[in-house]
């Protein structure tokens, strides 16, 4: 069971990750990599690592886009 999990786990990051490289705005890439983040902290969950899935789930989904969208509004209208 916890074999199961953990590959759909990996097939869930996989597909996320081809989907953050697959995006060719910056924009739409910055919500990709958040959805990339959450997968990563569900593969941490199946692997029984929850303080590194919520530090993943804080920084890598909520912040890190953040950044990258403040960023492509500040470096935009150049």
């Amino acid at each position: 069971m916890t074999t199961i999990v953990l590959l759909v786990a990996l097939a869930f990051v996989a597909v996320a990750g081809f989907a953050v490289v697959a995006t060719p705005d910056p924009r739409r890439q910055a919500i990709t990599l958040s959805l990339f983040s959450l997968c990563l902290a569900l593969l941490f969950v199946a692997l029984q690592a929850p303080d590194v899935a919520l530090s993943e789930l804080a920084v890598g989904s909520a912040v890190v886009p953040l950044l990258v969208l403040l960023t492509i509004r500040k470096v935009g209208g150049r």
